[in-house]
């Protein structure tokens, strides 16, 4: 006589079954959670039916399965909510990568582009600094100007470069780099510069969207530190 947990691991398959289901031409198909409930009472029933009346099956084990099929359907109901909660999510970044689109927005990186004799960058602190020393560098490595952005609080803040070097000389427009160095006393403070790029595209990807930054290639949202 087959036991109860037979009938359960006949439902286990019936489970696996409906899962690995897919419909002709590559479309999945999907059995809802009734009618997984509907096919594993059938055989529960059948199970009860069919049973030794000396040998009956045992009342606990009974509702141990029932319980468990109603727990499938609970996680069923519950994953088809997180996923109509997804689909919003995701309709409320293509909203806001939309407005993004042409802005200029601040995301890691070192990169300090040159034109007409203006550069602007950032800088994101994990502490308030005493000081905050900027050091502007070009293709070469060579340093052409240094420079204290004063005392500054946490988060990020802006910076803008003229083009000149030390001396004062106005330098080749292009691209260089930059590196922060941050102080509060004598500990050192955690600085990440920020460089600047132009929102051009909203891409779809697998995780979600992603902007696509002149400079800076796809980011995610929540790269992005300083919209401008």
């Amino acid at each position: 006589m087959a036991s109860v947990l037979q009938a359960a691991s006949a439902a286990s398959s019936i489970f696996s079954a409906l899962g690995a289901g897919s419909g002709e031409g590559g479309a999945a198909s999907t059995t809802s959670s009734e009618e997984v409930q509907n096919r594993f009472l059938k055989l529960l029933v059948t199970q009860l039916q069919n049973q030794d009346p000396l040998n009956p099956l045992d009342n606990a084990a009974v509702t141990t399965q029932v319980s468990q099929i109603s727990t499938v359907t609970g996680i069923e109901k519950l994953n088809t909510t997180l996923e109509a909660l997804l689909g919003s999510y995701q309709d409320a970044q293509a909203m806001q990568g939309a407005a993004l689109m042409g802005r200029n927005v601040l995301t890691a990186g070192s990169r300090l582009s040159l034109a007409a004799g203006q550069a602007v960058a950032g800088v994101q602190l994990a502490e308030a600094a005493d000081q905050v020393r900027l050091t502007i560098v070009d293709g070469a490595g060579t340093v052409v100007q240094s420079q204290n952005l004063g005392a500054r609080e946490a988060g990020s803040f802006t910076f803008s470069w003229d083009g000149r070097n030390d001396a004062g000389l106005p330098v080749a427009p292009g691209n260089y780099s930059f590196q922060v160095n941050a102080l509060r006393g004598a500990d050192k403070v955690a600085a990440e510069p920020l460089q600047l790029g132009t929102v051009s595209a909203l891409v779809r990807t697998a995780k979600g969207f992603e902007l696509e930054v002149s400079g800076a290639g796809r980011v995610r949202f929540d790269q992005v530190q300083q919209i401008l």
